[in-house]
This record gives C-alpha cells, sequence and structure tokens, in this order.
C-alpha cells in the first residue's frame, strides 16, 4: 500500500509513461534459431493499463528497442501513444506531453536502467523496480515490490487508481452480479 505522501503525489498524475524492457516484460531478450525475438507480459499489467485509462490517465510506451510484439501488445491495450527505437527517452517524454497537450511534470514515468534517467530528470514522479540499476533506484520516488513483467506496472497502477479515488469503483464493477 502506498504511502499517503506518494498518493497526494500521484493525485497529479494525468499520464501513466513505461519503459517496456524491464519493467512490462523481465527485461529478458529471448530469441529464437530463426532469430525471432519473444517477450513475455504480465496479464495483470495489461488490466491495470485498461484501468487507468478509464480514469482518465494516458499512457504513454518509451522504448529504445523496436519490436511488433510491443506494437501488438500496445495497440491490443489501446495504448495512447508507442514510442519505439526512441534512445533519448527524455526528448521522447517532451514530445509525448507536446502531442497530449501535457507537462512532463504531470506524467509518472516508469523506467528501470540509465537510458530512463533523462526521462526521470523532467517526470513529475518516478518509479522503477527492485532489479532495477542502482542509479535508477537512488532517483526514484518509488521502488515497486514486484518486478518488472511480474505486475510492477499493476502495482502502480493500483497505487494511481487509489490517488485518482476510483479504485474502489472500477473493483465494484468486477465483484457486482448483474441481474
Amino acid at each position: 500500500m502506498a504511502s499517503y505522501v506518494l498518493l497526494e503525489q500521484a493525485r497529479h498524475i494525468q499520464a501513466l509513461v513505461l519503459d517496456v524492457d524491464g519493467i512490462l516484460s523481465d527485461g529478458f531478450v529471448t530469441l529464437t534459431n530463426t532469430g525471432d525475438e519473444i517477450k513475455s507480459f504480465d496479464i495483470r499489467d495489461g488490466l491495470g493499463m485498461k484501468l487507468v485509462q478509464k480514469s482518465g490517465i494516458k499512457v504513454i510506451i518509451i522504448t529504445g528497442r523496436k519490436s511488433n510484439i510491443v506494437e501488438k501488445r500496445m495497440s491490443d491495450l489501446g495504448v495512447d501513444l508507442v514510442f519505439q527505437g526512441r534512445e533519448d527517452k527524455g526528448v521522447a517524454l517532451r514530445e509525448a506531453c507536446a502531442q497530449l497537450n501535457l507537462s512532463p511534470d504531470d506524467c509518472l514515468y516508469m523506467g528501470d536502467d540509465w537510458p530512463d534517467l533523462s526521462a526521470f530528470a523532467i517526470a513529475g514522479m518516478k518509479v522503477t523496480v527492485p532489479n532495477g540499476h542502482v542509479e535508477v533506484r537512488r532517483r526514484a520516488d518509488l521502488v515497486t515490490q514486484a518486478m518488472g513483467g511480474r505486475g510492477a506496472v499493476r502495482e502502480v497502477c493500483d497505487m494511481l487508481l487509489m490517488a485518482k479515488g476510483t479504485y474502489q469503483e472500477l473493483l465494484e464493477k468486477f465483484i457486482t452480479i448483474p441481474h
């Protein structure tokens, strides 16, 4: 459960910005004998992303790699913006904010390694995972309990829903039996 201070900080967040490798996936790059790439995504993270969107929060992906798998998964989830093959994530974050008429201060950025630090430097809230690089963990407002690719994004989504006051209302839709 997030502290009162973190919930207060998260209340103004208007966009959830996510790295892929190490955040939405476990960070491993698996290649088949034919050179095809395989990635695994936690289904709970996907539901969390859809729920925050129902609460009015935009979801943005910024990743240094390019992958058809990422394009397909994010399209299936209805993600607002996807930036692939972007080395300077701070520049990409500024571009995303300009497209959505937001300030980087309105964004929660979730990353795990040095390429994420330029986005960390300008984001309003910074989150990483327990196995994120030490320099990223040092700069984070929150280090999740769950690992990347294993529910860490859902953990952050739940915190955002609590901060926005929509967690219980959304939960009720899943536990109420239709007449």
